[in-house]
């Protein structure tokens, strides 16, 4: 017998893969505002800035965290249907 969820639950994981996301995403638009003056001709930004543009990394960090985390419920759930 196969457990899986309804597709409007929450399963363990998914607000950390959400939560990735939109740190991603705004570490993106972070990078693309960074790169502007380079090809805009205008005074670059402060090394701050530049700072920001990490949170690309920390965004995938975030949602790889919640796969894993999704990953291991879905064997906790595996192995009590089987047992």
């Amino acid at each position: 017998m196969t457990v899986t969820p309804h597709s409007d639950e929450a399963r363990p994981g998914d607000g950390l893969v959400k939560a990735g996301g939109i740190v991603f995403i705004a570490g993106a638009v972070a990078t693309l505002a960074t790169m502007a003056p380079l090809f805009l001709d205008i005074d670059p930004f402060p090394p701050y800035a530049w700072a920001v543009c990490m949170l690309m990394g920390v965004g995938f960090a975030i949602s790889a965290a919640g796969v894993l985390r999704s990953a291991a419920a879905q064997r906790r759930a595996a192995r009590a249907s089987q047992a």
